[in-house]
């Protein structure tokens, strides 16, 4: 072999080298954007994808709510599970089983579902229909929502006593 093929050869093999460290870095470099981009992504997002489907959610002060994800709204969730309905808030959401691989933005949710926990209760309220509040702290409360604040319910327990909720306190609703 002469000095010019040795030559071309040892140029063929450094910008082999060189085309293997530029793929080897654009694979770390797309890795990098993606876990980036991943970031952006909520609970709720995830939650939203996975309508329709089976899941099972984690609880605080609940344990394990199991059913078919309904509806996803500002911070909370309805699962229907048989004749029970369960409206969890995702801030008592410490697992979820059963999750959609896929992510949907937020921008692309429809309109009904910027409304909030209240508005859940609201409605429940009008219904007039008795319910269990289950709080954060594992204690369970069959009330009558009377009427829904900024931040806490009013209630009646069995016993004719009227009681506050602090949202924050309550982990889900469950309905029958």
């Amino acid at each position: 072999m002469g000095w010019e093929e040795q030559l071309f050869a040892l140029f063929d093999d450094l910008e082999s080298q060189a085309e293997g460290l530029y793929h080897a870095e654009r694979v770390l470099e797309i890795e990098d954007r993606g876990q980036t981009e991943y970031q952006q992504v909520t609970l709720a997002s995830r939650l939203m994808a996975s309508r329709d489907s089976e899941v099972g959610l984690e609880v605080l002060g609940v344990g394990l709510v199991r059913g078919t994800l309904q509806r996803v709204g500002d911070g909370w969730c309805l699962l229907e599970s048989g004749a029970q309905s369960w409206i969890v808030r995702l801030t008592a959401v410490s697992a979820v089983r059963g999750a959609s691989e896929r992510s949907l933005p937020e921008a692309a949710w429809p309109r009904v579902t910027r409304l909030g926990f209240g508005s859940t209760l609201r409605r429940i309220a009008s219904a007039r229909e008795r319910c269990h509040l289950r709080l954060v702290d594992g204690s369970a409360h069959d009330v009558l929502v009377r009427r829904v604040g900024r931040d806490f319910v009013e209630a009646v327990t069995g016993s004719d006593t009227v009681m506050l909720f602090a949202f924050d306190a309550i982990a889900a609703v469950q309905q029958r």
